[in-house]
């Protein structure tokens, strides 16, 4: 362990400093929290708010005594790495915390329901009800949205609405609900599952009515002036194609909410936009109360917030690293076979391929509250990333009169079939638009958007 680095650091998910053990049941808290969570570090001998080491005196009596107070104090039992680290003339005592599979753990002085405690930024905060659940489905590997409604029986997924869905890809069969969990054996009958209802639930505004996106566009930069709304209360295959257009409506570059003309330029990548709200429909915590999907147009930014934390044992960093964990996976497992979702994990890297290569920053990742939240600036710090035949392309669109595909495959001297892959790929990264019926209509025309 590298004292050194760990003091370059600040205080957050997975870094506590303490100036001492005076106060031992904030300490164990944060130890509870870290093994709840997704494990951490504690220095105790540094002071929180200036990173001063101050160190601590007989460094061998402390680590006996703080093994001790872990040991009597917490249930069911965590076993910390307790190790001093030499600084100077003095010595810091390290707390190496790892994520358990025995959560949730509690102090024993306060009890399971007052005594739960997770790791919010650099806060630990008593764990609800609901978190506690998830805690105890995750220990046991189960997930929310496979448990069986056992009061429904099977009729309450609608088979017409997920054949519609699947209408394209495949003809869906009866039997096809229990292979993708939508329906599963319960006491000898069938009855749907969480996600089932989720899904294509004909009530499921009765059993989930916070399972909807709260769209806005506000005028500036905070809340004080919305400019237009919508509730989306679609299934979710519906709703993500809705909340998509409700962004792509409000993300012209410099277009006024009540001007007529807008000038066509796309200052988010619908790649990125598309990816945000199927993660965040995805991977939402739908046992949460009171909390819809928000989407939020501001004038410097999209905020796409869906509640729950990271799963168990996830930072903010592993997501940058491509590291992802399935909340719901019925939900996953029906969006992979729409062909909505890929390899999980790649949605994030694709949403930062996407903003580098339109020349945005990379989106910010945030838990606030039991929220994450996802944020795409629309303050470009570069020019998009372009090779010689994306150019190419875009300076023949650049007439702003719109051509066909067989005009630009001639243009740029490749065949059509080629062509149309990189127009796709443009038009996902909000550099080129597309007008006409649909994906299949032959005469649809291109437009540079910037």
């Amino acid at each position: 362990m590298d004292l050194v680095e760990l003091l370059k650091g600040s205080e957050g998910k997975t870094l506590e400093f303490k100036r001492d053990l005076s106060s031992p049941e904030g300490v164990l808290r944060t130890i509870v929290a870290f093994a709840n969570t997704a494990g951490g570090t504690l220095l105790v001998g540094v002071e929180d708010r200036s990173r001063r080491v101050r160190g601590v005196n007989a460094p061998l009596e402390l680590e006996e005594r703080l093994a001790n107070l872990v040991s009597d104090n917490i249930i069911p039992r965590v076993v910390p790495e307790i190790g001093i680290l030499r600084w100077r003339r003095t010595q810091v005592l390290a707390v190496q915390v790892y994520p358990s599979p025995s959560r949730p753990h509690y102090l024993k002085r306060l009890g399971p329901e007052a005594g739960t405690f997770v790791r919010i930024g650099s806060t630990n905060r008593r764990a609800d009800r609901e978190l506690i659940a998830e805690m105890r489905r995750f220990a046991v590997g189960e997930a929310f949205d496979e448990q069986p409604m056992p009061e429904l029986n099977s009729e309450a997924v609608d088979f017409r609405a997920a054949s519609e869905s699947f209408a394209g890809i495949r003809n869906l069969r009866r039997s096809d609900l229990e292979t993708l969990r939508l329906v599963t054996p319960y006491q000898g009958r069938k009855v749907p599952t969480v996600g089932g209802l989720l899904l294509f639930g004909k009530e499921r505004d009765r059993f989930f009515p916070d399972a909807w996106i709260q769209a806005g566009r506000f005028r500036g930069t905070d809340r004080s002036h919305i400019a237009d709304r919508n509730e989306i209360r679609s299934l979710p295959v519906q709703a993500i194609e809705e909340a998509i257009a409700f962004v792509q409506k409000h993300s012209l570059h410099g277009a006024k909410i009540t001007s007529v003309r807008r000038r066509e330029r796309w200052n988010l990548p619908p790649l990125a936009v598309r990816e945000a709200i199927i993660n965040a429909v995805t991977h939402a915590d739908y046992a949460q109360h009171g909390a819809p999907i928000r989407i939020a147009i501001f004038d410097d930014r999209l905020e796409v917030e869906n509640p729950g934390l990271l799963p168990f044992g996830l930072t903010v960093e592993d997501l940058h690293r491509g590291i992802s964990k399935l909340r719901n996976r019925v939900i996953g497992r029906v969006f992979n076979a729409l062909g909505l979702v890929e390899q999980w994990g790649s949605g994030i890297q694709r949403m930062i391929g996407a903003c580098r290569d339109s020349g945005l920053p990379p989106p910010i990742f945030e838990e606030i509250g039991t929220r994450f939240r996802v944020t795409i600036s629309t303050k470009r710090t570069g020019r998009p990333n372009l090779d010689a035949t994306d150019q190419a392309i875009l300076d023949t669109l650049a007439d702003g009169e719109g051509h066909l595909t067989s005009k630009i495959a001639k243009a740029i001297d490749l065949t059509p079939r080629a062509t149309r892959t990189r127009l796709g790929k443009l038009v996902a990264r909000g550099l080129v638009r597309e007008i006409g019926t649909g994906p299949q209509d032959p005469r649809r025309r291109y437009f540079r958007s910037n």
